[in-house]
C-alpha cells in the first residue's frame, strides 16, 4: 500500500504491520533530505546494521550504535512501532481521546503500558509557540475537578462550592479570520486573581485587539492594553459580536473527555490532557492522516520516562 492511501485506521494498521516499512516511513519522516544523522553528535557519516535495524556512527563516541527510537518519544521502548504507530493513530483521530484501557485492549499492552505510552504522545501533541494572538480574541477561565456532590460529607463542608479545591484553568482563543480557523490555547494557573491571569493576557495577545470576556472583576485592567469588551452572563450570554461562547465550546469538549474517557485525572497530569485537547481542536479540520502526520513530526528531542512521569521506577513489558 501507497503511503498515500493511508486515510483509516484499518489501512494504518496493515501499513505499520511490516517493521521495514515503519523504519522506512520514520526515516522519511525524521530526515526527509534522506542523510540519517547521529543524535548524538550530529554526524552524517553513519553506517546502516541491516541485520539489526541499527546505525553505527563513524564518529567514536559512547552510544555509537543507535535506532531510529534515541532521541524521540519511543526511546527505551520495547514495544514495536506496529502498535506505536496505531496508538498515535486512535490518540489523535478520537475526538473525544482513548482511555489506557482502551488502547490495552485494542493493540494487546497491558494497561500501563498503554498509559505511559499515551503520555509520550501526549508530549508530542505539545504546540507550543512565539506568535501572539490577534485579532478578536476570548478570555476565560474554569475550574477543573470533582464535585463537591460526590465527595463525604465531612470533606464537602470543608471544601465550600465553586472552584475551591479545584485546578484553575485559564484559555484564550483566537476566533475564525480569513487567514485561518479560530485557534485555542489553555493553561493551568496557580489562581483567577487580576496579577495572575493579566500578565498571561498581555504574554500571548498582541496590544491594541479586540478582547472579549465575561465581567469577572479580574480582567478589569485589560482596558490599558487592549479594545476590552465585556459581558454580562447575569443579563445575557450574546450581545452582537460581544460573546465568550467560542472558548466556552473548548472548555465544553475538554470536560466532556476528562469525565467520560478519561474518568479520573491527577492535577499534575492535567496539563498533558490539555495539550491534547487543544492540539485537537486546532487541527480539527484537518484529516486524520494529516493530524496523524503532525504529531509524528513532532516526536523528535522530547523525551519522558516513567521515572519522570510517576516519580517511581517500574519494568515495562508489552
Amino acid at each position: 500500500m501507497a503511503q498515500r492511501e493511508i486515510g483509516t485506521l484499518i489501512e494504518a494498521v496493515r501499513y505499520f504491520s511490516d517493521p521495514d516499512v515503519c523504519l522506512a516511513y520514520l526515516v522519511e519522516q525524521r530526515w526527509p533530505d534522506g542523510k540519517v544523522t547521529c543524535p548524538t553528535c550530529g554526524c552524517q557519516e553513519v553506517h546502516f546494521i541491516a541485520t539489526r535495524s541499527l546505525w553505527r556512527c563513524k564518529v567514536k563516541h559512547p552510544r555509537q550504535q543507535f535506532s531510529i527510537k534515541v532521541g524521540t518519544i519511543f526511546e527505551d521502548s520495547p514495544i514495536g512501532f506496529d502498535k506505536w504507530l496505531p496508538a498515535i493513530w486512535l490518540i489523535t483521530g478520537a475526538k473525544n481521546g482513548i482511555s489506557s484501557y482502551e488502547l490495552h485492549r485494542s493493540l494487546g499492552v497491558s494497561q500501563k503500558s498503554a498509559w505511559f505510552m499515551l503520555h509520550r504522545i501526549r508530549l508530542a501533541m505539545q504546540t507550543g509557540t512565539f506568535e501572539k494572538m490577534s485579532g478578536h480574541v476570548e478570555v476565560d477561565e474554569t475550574f477543573i475537578g470533582g464535585s463537591a456532590k460526590f465527595q463525604h460529607e465531612r470533606k464537602r463542608a470543608h471544601r465550600g462550592t465553586g472552584g475551591l479545591g479545584k485546578v484553575a484553568v485559564m484559555g484564550l482563543l483566537e476566533r475564525t479570520s480569513p487567514e485561518r480557523k479560530s485557534m485555542v490555547r489553555a493553561k493551568i494557573v496557580e489562581n483567577v486573581r487580576r496579577r495572575t491571569l493579566t500578565p498571561e493576557v498581555r504574554a500571548n495577545v498582541t496590544a491594541g485587539v479586540e478582547v472579549f470576556t465575561d465581567a469577572f472583576r479580574s480582567y478589569d485592567d485589560l482596558d490599558t492594553d487592549y479594545i476590552h469588551q465585556v459581558i454580562n452572563h447575569a443579563v445575557g450570554y450574546v450581545e452582537g459580536n460581544v460573546h465568550t461562547n467560542g472558548i466556552e465550546n473548548f472548555w465544553s469538549l475538554l470536560k466532556r473527555s476528562l469525565k467520560g474517557t478519561y474518568v479520573s485525572v491527577e492535577p499534575f497530569h492535567l496539563f498533558r490532557y490539555l495539550d491534547e485537547q487543544a492540539l485537537r481542536f486546532n487541527t480539527r479540520d484537518d484529516s486524520d492522516r494529516v493530524r496523524f502526520e503532525k504529531v509524528l513530526g513532532q516526536v523528535t528531542g522530547r523525551r519522558l520516562t516513567y521515572s519522570d512521569l510517576t516519580g517511581q521506577t517500574v519494568a515495562f513489558t508489552n
